[in-house]
């Protein structure tokens, strides 16, 4: 029971659902809170249950990729069932729908058209090559237009959930290359399967240049403080070396990968609390 329990909370990827929540309070919070800090509050809690949600079914439908590429994930292993697993998701998204019912009709509308495309990407999007990466991109950069529709101003998180989603494109091909062996058994038409590994690598370090080269726009704009080009210069280097790195080791590249996106969101609130002090 209790190795249940374990795996089902594995299944949701708690880290992950907690990252998603902090991109949500943050593109609430750029776009200014105000009197709206229960509706922020909400909008954050849907963003969690829903990427929990998304995360349990995913793995029900990649169960047998996951027993090459990741044998020690909880269904593989058989720690829970793969229809305790979809039970679990569907709970989870019948949470996500309550908790958005909540919210403002745009914050509504975002997080229907969210639902729909964490449930379609596994079963559709994910094995067509580009499609996949960018579906996944667009559902992080998302998050932070959900939270500044949750408070009612879409304008100032745009700029951010467009550099959200670049950079986030990036990160998914260099996993895609580093899950490259189960997918091609699976066969899934990835774009490493598709193009090769290093052709897709270059892709992605090309969408990662576009993000790094527009990403002075918000303090340009006046969204940020000037200390948000001190932040988010290391973090473009941080991505730019993972990018790098995933050329010889995706793996390695990918955990860095991440360290790069948590400074990229550190750069949004300081830049934005530097306007408001």
């Amino acid at each position: 029971m209790q190795d249940t329990l374990r795996g089902a909370l594995e299944l949701t990827r708690p880290g992950n659902c907690v990252a998603a929540g902090v991109l949500t309070a943050t593109g609430a919070f750029v776009a200014g809170i105000g009197d709206a800090a229960l509706a922020a509050a909400v909008a954050v809690a849907t963003t969690a249950v829903a990427v929990a949600a998304g995360n349990a079914i995913n793995d029900y439908f990649d169960r047998e990729i996951d027993a090459i590429n990741q044998p020690d994930r909880p269904i593989p292993r058989g720690a829970v069932s793969p229809r305790g697993a979809l039970a679990l998701s569907g709970a989870l998204f019948a949470a996500a729908i309550g908790f958005a019912a909540f919210l403002p009709l745009a914050a509504l509308a975002i997080a229907a058209v969210n639902l729909v495309a964490l449930v379609t990407y596994t079963t559709v999007f994910k094995g067509t090559p580009g499609l996949g990466n960018a579906l996944v991109s667009y559902l992080v950069g998302s998050t932070f237009l959900f939270g500044g529709a949750a408070v009612g101003a879409l304008d100032a998180p745009l700029v951010l959930a467009a550099l959200a989603a670049l950079s986030t494109f990036t990160r998914e091909v260099i996993k895609d290359v580093e899950d490259l062996a189960g997918d091609r058994e699976e066969g899934l038409r990835t774009l490493p399967v598709a193009v090769g590994e290093h052709r897709a690598l270059w892709v992605g370090a090309g969408t990662l240049a576009v993000a790094v080269a527009v990403s002075p726009l918000p303090y340009l704009l006046g969204t940020f403080g000037a200390v948000y080009l001190v932040v988010v210069a290391v973090a473009d280097a941080v991505m730019l070396y993972a990018c790098y790195e995933g050329f010889s080791d995706p793996t390695a590249a990918q955990s860095r990968f991440k360290y790069g996106t948590f400074l990229a969101t550190a750069a949004f609130v300081v830049g934005r609390a530097a306007l408001l002090l």
